[in-house]
């Protein structure tokens, strides 16, 4: 029965492998799923991020890529950014647009606070809050 149990568990995704994303107010505006499904703050999925680094919308029509580099690009192929190894966001200029740190805080280009994606990756959480692929 307990190896049934963990069979059941693994195969549907529950909160704790959910990973919540916060605005700069605490307040909840989604969470990505193990799986890469991208849910708001209603519990509707608005999105998916592919282990390819593809990102589709709630109609899985494909809307950009991030690729293994860190170059963000959008449904044309169009470079529209950068998510650096330290967690830098760039726009298609070269210019910081904001910054995600290792404990998950996201801070924008001035340095304000504008949320928090503890457990996310870097890459997934810039296309949520710099390039707004979800919204």
């Amino acid at each position: 029965m307990a190896a049934l149990a963990a069979v059941v568990s693994l195969a549907v995704p529950t909160a704790a492998q959910a990973q919540y994303l916060y605005n700069g107010n605490g307040s909840s505006v989604g969470q990505i799923r193990s799986d890469g499904s991208v849910y708001n703050s209603y519990s509707s999925r608005v999105g998916q991020i592919r282990s390819d680094g593809s990102l589709y919308n709630s109609y899985s029509q494909r809307v950009g890529k991030i690729e293994s580099n860190g170059t963000v690009r959008n449904s044309y192929g169009s470079n529209i950014g950068r998510v650096e190894s330290d967690g830098s966001v760039r726009n298609s200029y070269g210019q910081n647009i904001g910054k995600i740190y290792d404990d998950g805080t996201v801070r924008n280009g001035y340095g304000q606070n504008i949320g928090r994606a503890r457990g996310v990756k870097k890459e997934w959480a810039a296309a949520f809050f710099f390039f707004n692929f979800f919204q």
